[in-house]
């Protein structure tokens, strides 16, 4: 299945799994990871030709001037960019870079 992060089903595993604290009466929540497989890249086929794919939104209702949005799943702030994609992009040579939200 293939998703607006990962656009090769190959690419990423999606794991379902339902919350054990959950009662049986009420409708049970789940959480959705998805990785990447080992040694592949997050971004298989959009922009290959760029050194870092990086979009901009241009919006008048933000608190701050500028948001870097994670579109690589390895920041330790996720949503938010942390710079993860940095390592990632190194070690599989992908060019994945974050989505800059500005005001």
């Amino acid at each position: 299945m293939a998703t607006p992060f990962c656009a090769a089903a190959a690419a990423c595993r999606i794991s379902v799994a339902a919350s054990p604290a959950a009662p049986s009466l009420r409708p049970r929540r789940g959480v959705v990871a998805v990785r990447a497989e080992a040694g592949g890249g997050i971004n298989p086929a959009i922009r290959k030709e760029e050194d870092k794919v990086v979009d901009t939104v241009v919006t008048g209702e933000l608190a701050k001037p500028l948001t870097a949005y994670c579109r690589c799943w390895r920041s330790g702030t996720f949503p938010l960019c942390d710079g993860g994609h940095v390592k990632h992009n190194k070690a599989t040579g992908d060019n994945v870079g974050p989505l800059l939200v500005k005001k």
